[in-house]
């Protein structure tokens, strides 16, 4: 199955470069092309992409907005990843909070870029703690009162359960949650669904963010 790719980006050479970069995969295709938020919802309407490469600066719309507008348009909407310059841009950390599902560096390299696009169409997505964690604490969040802590409260998650998303908020794949834990993959599997509704987190990237701003997880360190 083909993933469909949708390109936004206001400089044509980031366009163009990684249409090049998708287009040579035999299992992506670039479907549509924007040049600025603005142009967002309409692209999406017409092309209908599986993954969204979004740019969070830009002149009109900027991505954080584009990609809050997005997701609540459409009951499907396509899976978005941020590019960006700079990793500690603030830009990026609500971009994720908007409901990206992770973010890649204009520098990244063209597989490591194929890569993330096939993560993220997969339902997955990627999760950077370091990088999370650095601009949790630019926001000085993290702290036991407000509506984060509030939310994670009213969870009310198992023991198993709090375990599991510490160690999402490492990076941890299912797959090395279970080593760690010693339980199936399975189980693991079951235990990060149940993780994320309760939280009414989208993906993990928005549960490793809870767990942030929460301070179930500290952003120091």
């Amino acid at each position: 199955m083909t993933i469909r790719v949708a390109i936004v980006d206001d400089e044509e050479l980031i366009r163009v470069g990684l249409r090049v970069i998708i287009d040579a995969q035999s299992d992506l295709e670039v479907v549509g092309e924007a040049a600025d938020g603005a142009e967002v919802l309409a692209m999406v309407a017409r092309t209908r992409p599986d993954v969204l490469l979004m740019d969070v600066r830009m002149p009109a719309i900027d991505g954080i907005e584009a990609t809050s507008r997005l997701l609540g348009a459409s009951s499907e909407p396509p899976r978005v990843l941020v590019i960006t310059t700079f990793e500690n841009d603030d830009h990026v950390y609500e971009a994720l909070r908007a409901g990206a599902a992770g973010f890649i560096l204009k520098r990244t390299r063209p597989p490591e870029v194929v890569e993330a696009v096939r993560v993220v169409a997969r339902g997955e997505s990627l999760v950077f703690p370091a990088a999370i964690r650095r601009l949790a604490g630019a926001h000085g969040l993290g702290g036991i009162d407000g509506p984060a802590a509030d939310r994670l409260r009213r969870a009310r998650l198992t023991e198993r359960e709090e375990e599991v998303l510490r160690l999402m908020a490492t990076g941890l794949s299912n797959a090395e949650i279970a080593a760690r834990l010693v339980v199936g993959a399975e189980t693991v599997k079951t235990h990060v669904g149940n993780v994320l509704a309760k939280l009414g987190a989208r993906d993990r990237t928005q549960a490793v963010i809870a767990a942030y701003e929460s301070g179930f997880v500290s952003p120091v360190g």
